[in-house]
């Protein structure tokens, strides 16, 4: 079994499964203008503070870990509130289309869960570009999804086997769209089979 699964790579996997294998496997990575201000983003909310808003408690930037199911990453925001603890991950964009950010707050949760003991049921994410935090009912369904996708990421690591390249709406703005050329696949693809 891999040592440890980051938690982003759940995210990846469940966006395409072949950028996940391209980062995580081959350690490929390009730069575009999405992961430049997500970068940004990100270098803003992982500076370590604990403050209080409110009756808010805010930790920003510490490690998740979790020994049952081999995860590690590092937190963009936890906030503690009646006894309530719950994370909050922060993306540079607004809501898309796909459940990978949902996936990603599932996964944080059942990090703290292990780490606290409490379970939480409710976690957010913040979208920068609408500046609206978005509600992720920790489902037992998405739980579910999440600890499948946590088997499928596993083996991935462990095997090396290169998903498919698959074209779809979101490779538009992948920044490793010119390694994978999704569409040079397809069209090689549908030749070999004529």
């Amino acid at each position: 079994m891999t040592e440890y699964i980051p938690i982003a790579a759940l995210n990846q996997y469940a966006y395409c499964s072949h950028r996940c294998w391209r980062m995580f496997c081959l350690g490929e990575f390009t730069d575009n203008q999405y992961t430049i201000e997500g970068t940004s983003l990100h270098e803003n909310v992982h500076t370590t503070s604990e403050i209080y808003r409110e009756e808010t408690f805010q930790v920003r930037a510490i490690w998740l870990k979790s020994e049952q199911y081999k995860l590690i990453g590092k937190s963009d925001l936890i906030e503690l509130e009646s006894g309530e603890i719950y994370p909050v991950e922060y993306k540079r964009g607004h809501k898309g289309e796909w459940d990978n950010d949902e996936l990603q707050v599932c996964a944080q949760a059942l990090c703290l869960e292990e780490m606290t003991g409490k379970t939480i049921s409710t976690g957010y994410v913040y979208y920068a570009l609408t500046h609206q935090r978005q509600t992720v009912e920790l489902s037992q369904d998405l739980r579910q999804y999440t600890i499948a996708t946590i088997g499928d990421v596993n083996r991935l690591i462990e095997t090396g086997a290169m998903p498919q390249a698959i074209y779809s709406k979101r490779c538009k703005g992948c920044s490793l769209h010119d390694q994978c050329l999704p569409k040079a696949i397809e069209k090689v693809s549908r030749y070999q089979e004529e």
